[in-house]
């Protein structure tokens, strides 16, 4: 397998420059990929599925598939991002993450962006990820939001954009760091002389993190992760991530209140728990506060919560600021928060709610991305440019009769990796989801996931969807790998690509 025939067709290539040359930081990679003997590359493919096999790394599928457990799609050609970039993004999220969590204490408290004028209030009073039961709630030393996954997109020009928020149970770490162990396992020779930040320690950062967080006065906290059960879709995920850090997996059925704490049962009797990590959503955490019809949480749990007793990782209430027409409003809350400019900016977005806005969406239906807020896997969009008119005109209806409930981006013309099928490389649309801790400081998990759109010309990455992954390198800053010399375009066999930008 070569890269003959390979072409970037206009969009923005993370491995080869416009011209088909390797971007530095892919240099010694392409390198080492075009010396491998024929067959090497779709052999080394075919380990890595069958070690993700063997290792029963699966995610379990909904809707017209469900019950479904599926491997998780791997290609083996990674995503290397350069060191330099990635320390801009890095303070970017950072800078993000700290805003968040003002401005979920803020909503939960005094309120002052609102009094402000700084965000409209019925954007606010019509969330349907705004929590009443939490106004007035103090977590544990102000964070609010202590994992996060921010989904990040490039476009032609080389821009990378934030393109939304996930702060309630973010999902898919598990997959980067097994993504990690399967190339060590199977494609070793790549990562010789490369110095590749790691991302093992992820586990023992997020422990440390939620020890952090623990109520007042205790010195050994109990931790443990919260799950729905094996049939919820990152199961997988919750238990790896337990063992991966010596703590107990429970169900709700497991926990109880009992003398205003949480205690878990044992096979020696009822054990104080002080720091939960949950992964079940909001509505399903107390069915004495939230939905009464949960057999997923735990009654009376937030009632401990609010005497301080117990930490939920994340807080409960955290969705508020997942909403999409929310997020248009980020780079003002950094600004009023933390008297800054934003360092990662926002896709620009269209609130529907908006008079003024609305008008130019519904004009430029065919043009936009319309999204509803309360979405997410990519479920419930408009692809406006690749739509019918009879789609753009359900849309026009239904932001219409709820407009609060869109926004609308421009269709960005997102990068591409190249990526293995068949027999050949073909570029595939990418996204890259970065995960955040936040604890006695702000931790920034090197890389993140890199979601792939596998079929060609899509742009949906969630796996869910014909999705898949790679293993994203972020170098040492400053590591080049010492290549004595640029490799031109690779053995002439790459094309020039086309001019301009073009969209999927």
């Amino acid at each position: 397998m070569r890269f003959e025939g390979y072409q970037t067709e206009g969009f923005f290539d993370e491995m080869f420059d416009a011209e088909g040359r390797p971007r530095p930081q892919a240099d010694v990679l392409v390198r080492r990929l075009i010396g491998l003997t024929d067959g090497e590359l779709e052999r080394r493919q075919k380990a890595a599925d069958l070690t993700l096999l063997n290792m029963g790394i699966t995610f379990n599928v909904y809707g017209h598939e469900a019950g479904t457990e599926k491997i998780w799609p791997f290609d083996i050609i990674p995503r290397i991002i350069d060191g330099g970039e990635w320390d801009s993004i890095e303070r970017g999220l950072k800078q993000r993450i700290r805003a968040l969590n003002a401005f979920i204490g803020d909503i939960y408290g005094e309120q002052k962006i609102l009094h402000a004028g700084i965000l409209p209030s019925y954007l606010l009073e019509s969330a349907s990820s705004l929590l009443p039961p939490c106004q007035g709630l103090k977590p544990p030393r102000d964070i609010w939001c202590h994992i996060t996954g921010t989904d990040l997109v490039r476009d032609a020009d080389g821009q990378v954009y934030v393109l939304e928020d996930n702060l309630r149970c973010p999902s898919g770490v598990s997959y980067v760091l097994e993504n990690r162990q399967v190339m060590k396992r199977t494609f070793p020779q790549v990562f010789e002389g490369l110095h590749i930040q790691p991302v093992d320690d992820y586990a023992d950062r997020l422990l440390a993190m939620l020890q952090y967080v623990a109520p007042k006065g205790v010195s050994q906290p109990n931790v443990v992760v919260l799950t729905p059960g094996v049939y919820n879709s990152a199961y997988f995920e919750h238990s790896f991530l337990a063992q991966q850090m010596g703590v107990e997996l429970v169900e709700g059925s497991d926990l109880v209140v009992s003398d205003g704490y949480v205690h878990m049962r044992t096979t020696a009797g009822l054990e104080r728990v002080d720091v939960i990590y949950r992964r079940i959503d909001d509505d399903f955490l107390d069915p004495k506060t939230f939905r009464p019809d949960s057999a997923l949480g735990v009654p009376g749990i937030m009632d401990v919560y609010r005497a301080g007793r117990v930490a939920l990782c994340n807080a409960p209430g955290t969705g508020v600021a997942d909403d999409k027409a929310i997020y248009a409003f980020v780079p003002q809350m950094i600004k009023y928060y933390l008297g800054e400019e934003m360092l990662l900016p926002n896709v620009p977005t269209f609130v529907c709610g908006e008079e003024q806005h609305r008008q130019h969406v519904l004009a430029n239906l065919d043009k936009l991305v319309v999204k509803q807020t309360d979405a997410s896997g990519g479920y419930g969009m408009l692809m406006g440019p690749h739509s019918t008119r009879a789609e753009r005109e359900k849309f026009a209806e239904l932001i219409q009769a709820n407009p609060r409930r869109y926004v609308a981006q421009p269709m960005l013309s997102i990068s591409r990796v190249p990526t293995i099928v068949g027999d050949r490389f073909e570029g595939r649309h990418v996204d890259l989801r970065p995960y955040i801790l936040f604890g006695e400081d702000i931790f920034v998990l090197p890389g993140g996931l890199t979601r792939v759109a596998l079929k060609r010309g899509s742009l949906v990455v969630n796996s869910s969807q014909g999705g898949g992954s790679k293993d994203t390198w972020v170098l040492a800053d400053g590591a080049r790998n010492g290549a004595a010399k640029p490799l031109d375009r690779v053995a002439a066999a790459m094309p020039v690509a086309a001019e301009g930008s073009a969209h999927t």
